[in-house]
């Protein structure tokens, strides 16, 4: 069976005072061909504010019927969430199928989502989106069956088949639900016993498309770890929607654990910033977000205004961060530099991870201690705990046991606090 190509026509309304109008219409485009959809033009109007019954004007109506009989497309997508009444006027007057910005990312999700995690939290978000605008999907049902007397007992079948169909949407809600706290108290579990190791957090945030798994892929390489740890990374919208964990092992033998959260992109859909809160937590209990930007883009600043606000929007405050600018040599700026909490780097070109890695060391280790211990010989495992997780400068052998000079992190100063017996 030949499958259906999709041949779309973008619209969108610009607002005033809006700069980034023209941006997001090319994000648009590759948002719909990251679904495979063929992009045919685009027609777009300016107005002082969204048309409450068709989102565009009605004369802008006639002419995207006519454009879209002359290109002989088969969608129309448009810019910005649509509201359930927009979604029947436009599929009334157009007649043909009509879609959003919103379910244009929640199928690029569906499509990207590997793991349960990431599966149950976009159809979540499928579900939530969809509810309210049952009746759009299903209008022409509610025209069938039914007499004209109305009444309970004669009312039309399709809309029967309506309430049906929001109970169950309901009940696999509810489910999802469930299973997402599930998922959730797990990771609550995990968090807490890398709390407990006192394993520093370092969480890799940004736009879709910036980077972030280059940069985590070459730490990986950097400090020696083997090729099976490597993130799946490419360069498209959206590659990574799982988070993936990995230990950054150091040649002092301090570590810390580097997360790689979703990408961000302009309007991203609420039911999916709520759906993917769980993930995003881990950037929550972060030590220290690294902030990845692709500089090479004209729209960067742009891009970290989204990021921050989605940042906010889950509860991601007061976390200490360290922006770095990758792509610098795309964008012809001399890296590796730094200035501030800034950093300029190339992680595909390797240039500017050292600089990264003493950055990150110099923030999550600032209260390591170095001091002189005494351990007893019959407390070996002690000096076997500080020789795997400590940085042993000396050690000397003395009457009363080991003597080390050790530099070693807070928890594990105040651990063993007993045997401390000098700076």
């Amino acid at each position: 069976m030949d499958t259906l190509i999709e041949k779309a026509v973008l619209v969108g309304v610009q607002l005033q005072k809006d700069s980034h109008f023209d941006y997001e219409m090319d994000e648009l485009k590759n948002l719909a061909e990251a679904c495979n959809v063929e992009v045919l033009g685009e027609i777009t109007q300016n107005l002082e504010r969204v048309n409450p019954s068709h989102y565009v004007g009605t004369g802008k109506v006639d002419e995207l019927k006519a454009f879209y009989e002359e290109t002989e497309a088969n969608l129309i997508i448009f810019n910005d969430e649509l509201s359930p009444s927009q979604i029947r006027n436009l599929e009334e007057d157009l007649e043909c199928k009509v879609i959003d910005r919103t379910m244009l990312i929640l199928d690029i999700f569906s499509r990207r989502a590997k793991t349960r995690e990431a599966q149950v939290q976009v159809e979540l978000a499928q579900l939530q989106y969809m509810m309210p605008r049952l009746v759009g999907l299903r209008a022409s049902l509610g025209r069938q069956g039914g007499s004209s007397s109305g009444g309970v007992a004669n009312r039309g079948a399709g809309e029967t088949k309506l309430e049906l169909d929001r109970r169950k949407i309901e009940d696999q809600i509810s489910k999802l639900h469930k299973e997402l706290e599930h998922i959730k108290d797990q990771r609550t579990t995990q968090r807490k016993q890398r709390t407990k190791k006192g394993m520093p957090v370092v969480s890799l945030v940004g736009y879709t498309n910036a980077g972030k798994s280059t940069v985590m892929n070459e730490l990986l390489k950097k400090t020696g770890q083997q090729e099976e740890k490597q993130v799946f990374e490419k360069d498209m919208l959206f590659a990574t929607l799982e988070t993936s964990v990995r230990q950054i092992l150091l040649a002092d033998n301090k570590s810390f654990l580097l997360t790689d959260t979703v990408g961000f992109v302009s309007k991203l859909p609420h039911h999916l910033v709520r759906a993917f809160r769980s993930t995003l937590e881990e950037a929550r209990n972060s030590d220290l977000l690294l902030h990845v930007v692709d500089v090479s883009h004209e729209e960067y600043r742009h891009m970290m205004d989204v990021t921050n606000r989605t940042l906010h929007e889950v509860g991601v405050e007061n976390v200490p961060t360290i922006y770095v600018y990758n792509k610098s040599d795309l964008a012809g700026i001399p890296h590796p530099r730094t200035n501030g909490d800034g950093l300029w780097i190339s992680a595909k070109n390797d240039k500017g991870l050292d600089e990264l890695l003493a950055m990150v060391k110099q923030r999550i280790f600032a209260d390591y201690v170095t001091c002189r211990m005494v351990i007893p010989f019959d407390r070996g495992d002690i000096v076997g705990y500080l020789n795997e997780t400590a940085t042993i400068r000396e050690t000397e052998y003395e009457e009363e046991g080991t003597s080390l000079r050790v530099e070693l992190s807070r928890a594990d100063y105040d651990r063993y606090q007993e045997f401390v017996v000098g700076k």
